[in-house]
């Protein structure tokens, strides 16, 4: 895949973190779809990024003119050892940009690249209502794992969240080690 469509999808780079930033602050201050409360700066998206690289992956989405407007990721699920097969995935898009086929060119080149690295089984988690986000993981294959009741407090609420896990990869039992 080229990651041509919406836009090109391309692993993300340090570069990249002040646009990632500038991309999740509305999520962060203006809806509970996240449950941080301060958006991360620069340098700490950078930070995130690199450890993401490091054993999982970061792409961006960039539009024609080459800006960045949406990313993905991918990251440990659990520490416990039994579950490092399994890996937390999350997509964030430029507000505005929501059913333009972003997320899913996003989500197509990461799964790929998380089977790739060994993963059996990638895992969303959203917060409810998400009506855009649940149908987005449905269109990729997930499906739905349960729901966490009034399990985040923010903007004066409680909140549940849903989660939908999608399995990723095939191989021997054992399983190899991710990489």
């Amino acid at each position: 895949m080229d990651g041509r469509g919406p836009g090109l999808v391309r692993d993300a780079t340090a570069a990249d973190a002040a646009a990632c930033a500038a991309v999740y602050a509305p999520y962060v201050r203006d809806t509970a779809i996240t449950f941080e409360t301060t958006p991360p700066d620069a340098a700490e998206m950078a930070r995130r990024i690199a450890v993401a690289t490091a054993s999982h992956a970061w792409l961006v989405l960039e539009d024609a003119d080459g800006y960045v407007i949406g990313y993905a990721y991918g990251g440990r699920f659990a520490a416990r050892p039994a579950y490092r097969w399994a890996c937390e995935v999350s997509v964030y898009l430029e507000q505005g940009r929501r059913r333009t086929g972003g997320g899913r060119a996003l989500y197509a080149v990461l799964l790929d690249r998380l089977a790739a690295r060994g993963y059996r089984t990638a895992l969303a988690g959203m917060t409810l209502p998400n009506d855009a986000s649940a149908g987005m993981h449905r269109a990729m294959g997930f499906r739905p794992a349960g729901v966490y009741e009034a399990v985040g407090h923010k903007h004066g609420a409680w909140h549940d969240v849903a989660w939908m896990q999608r399995r990723i990869g095939a191989g021997d039992d054992p399983p190899a080690e991710p990489v």
